[in-house]
């Protein structure tokens, strides 16, 4: 797709040449605007389906650690699929995998809303998360393609994009979870997802013609080796959570093995490979490796962290679904206006300084989401103010983080933005396997889930020392 050779500003209308030799209009802030609600769309669904976690337990009668395989089976969809979804961009179009990908997220969501027990759930949220993992690497190949020398700064403001879906999703989590059932959070998306469809074949312009002579290298052995370590490890720390689990049972200790083998395998067999599910240097690479290691970190982490949130004001302060949910709205308005704030200074900024002082904010906050309000001091302001300084240090770290690994290799924007949600969604499936295995375990779960947070906030000022190795980079890209 080629970009316009006389760009004009972001908000007006801006001609691109079809194959055929056509001039088609092109709105910018109309295309931004799309692929926004996208992606507000599927961060909508994670933060509304972690308020309804406890609603959907009793619901469906089961554990929680098994509630907790909606999010984890979820991000371990998207894990699967993000590497295939990049590649499937560049080599059939982002509009064109922009537009499946909403399909089929909006067709899984009916079929959540109707499932009857928590096998079905599971099952159906991977198959949602198919479909959501192509939304970000086909979104972001979007707006690198039409945006010209404002990228960076519309690629940074994605930030504050989740950040409203963090906020609006636990608000109306909450009042459907009170007024109506668990099963609304899903069928929230279907009106979203069919107004995404006829906007984006309306407005987003027009795939070029693919490149047959490009053929699509699918790297199966990769992807059934990695897919198989990851469900193994997740295996493995579930069953901590079962009556009788602990780190000496062969229960662990077997799904462990199969885990470190499968990864073990898998990073040889995509040294080794010629079309590897995903090149070693974008995994551990000079400037690559520090990159990821963030993402996982300051956002994955967080984000598993932020969406458990809502569960332990109920456990550990009796906090109703509705007012829990709006923590998550506190944490979401803070990280938008500071994103926004934060994109506009990217370029004096540079990235390392805002890694610095994100992380350091995010640390802070769930230091205080652990600890007890002091005396005369209620609950829910106090866990309002820790998530407003999480929503703070997200809100820094976030343009800077996408940024720096996209700024690396522009060319590929879509295969970059996919692997940095990967690595997010690896640290989200870290977080939510552990903290749901602790808590199904624990004689006092919200006790137990504030130590949780005083363990993150240790990895994430450990995580500083990898700052100092992110490529540094002022102005556009």
């Amino acid at each position: 797709m080629q970009q316009a050779n006389a760009p004009q500003r972001a908000d007006q209308l801006q001609n691109e040449s079809t194959p055929g030799g056509q001039a088609v209009p092109i709105h910018r802030a109309l295309v931004f605007g799309i692929v926004a609600l996208a992606l507000v769309m599927i961060s909508v669904d994670a933060t509304i389906v972690a308020t309804a976690l406890h609603a959907l337990q009793h619901g469906l009668d089961t554990s929680i650690n098994r509630a907790g395989w909606t999010l984890t089976g979820y991000a371990f969809g998207f894990v699967l699929m993000l590497p295939i979804s990049g590649k499937l961009a560049e080599r059939y179009g982002r509009r064109r995998v922009f537009i499946g990908s909403v399909a089929l997220f909006t067709l899984a969501s009916v079929g959540c809303g109707l499932a009857n027990d928590i096998e079905v759930l599971i099952a159906l949220r991977v198959l949602q998360a198919l479909g959501g993992a192509g939304l970000t690497p086909s979104a972001t190949g979007i707006i690198v393609d039409h945006f010209g020398q404002a990228r960076d700064r519309a690629v940074g403001l994605f930030g504050s994009i989740f950040s409203i879906g963090a906020m609006i999703g636990p608000v109306f989590g909450g009042l459907i979870v009170a007024h109506w059932s668990w099963r609304g959070v899903f069928f929230v998306n279907i009106p979203i997802g069919l107004a995404i469809i006829a906007l984006a074949l309306r407005f987003i312009p027009p795939d070029p013609p693919a490149d047959a002579a490009a053929g699509l290298q699918l790297d199966t052995p990769g992807m059934a080796l990695l897919g198989g370590g990851l469900l193994a490890a997740m295996f493995a720390i579930n069953t901590l959570g079962e009556t009788g689990g602990h780190v000496g049972a062969w229960s662990f200790l077997a799904p462990l093995a199969i885990a470190l083998l499968g990864i073990g395998l898998f990073l040889r067999h995509i040294r080794r490979s010629a079309h590897p599910l995903l090149a070693p240097r974008l995994i551990h690479g000079p400037g690559f490796g520090a990159v990821n290691v963030v993402n996982a970190v300051f956002g994955g982490m967080t984000v598993g962290a932020v969406a458990l949130v809502p569960l332990y004001a109920t456990t550990r302060y009796g906090i109703g679904a509705l007012a829990s949910g709006t923590l998550l709205a506190a944490q979401g308005v803070a990280a938008i206006v500071v994103s926004i704030a934060s994109t506009l200074a990217l370029r004096r900024t540079g990235y390392r300084r805002p890694l610095y002082a994100g992380g350091i904010a995010i640390a802070a906050g769930m230091v205080l989401v652990a600890l007890r309000p002091p005396g005369g001091i209620a609950p829910y302001p106090w866990l309002a103010g820790a998530a407003s300084l999480i929503g703070v240090g997200i809100g820094i770290v976030n343009p800077a983080s996408r940024n720096a690994g996209l700024q690396l290799a522009p060319r590929h924007a879509s295969s970059l933005a996919a692997l940095r949600t990967l690595f997010i969604q690896l640290g989200m499936i870290t977080t939510v396997s552990i903290a749901t295995a602790v808590l199904a375990s624990a004689e006092h779960p919200g006790v137990a889930q504030a130590w949780v947070y005083a363990a993150l906030a240790l990895v994430l000022l450990a995580a500083l020392a990898i700052v100092r190795r992110v490529p540094e980079h002022l102005g556009a890209w």
